[in-house]
């Protein structure tokens, strides 16, 4: 693990949920995340690639995923984006 996830309280919530995914996947999977600071981000964006053909292939996916919800949502992070949280 690269660093503990932030998940947020509703275990419903997207995230929550994908990183339950990656958890249960059984082969070459990752989960990026946004740093989050609990004084400046109000939110928490994630992304997830399961069952990849290698872990690189993972990550890359990823955290592809994850900045592209930073784009999407047109939101800034204090920490400035994504990053690897777990892979395996």
């Amino acid at each position: 693990m690269h660093f503990a996830p932030t998940l947020g309280s509703d275990p419903k919530s997207q995230c929550n949920v994908a990183y339950k995914a990656y958890i249960a996947a059984s082969g070459h999977s990752a989960y990026a995340t946004t740093f989050y600071s609990r004084v400046v981000d109000l939110y928490i964006i994630c992304g997830t690639k399961l069952n990849a053909p290698s872990q690189k292939a993972a990550e890359e996916t990823a955290l592809r995923s994850c900045q592209a919800g930073l784009a999407r949502w047109k939101v800034k992070t204090a920490s400035g984006g994504c990053a690897i949280s777990a892979s395996k």
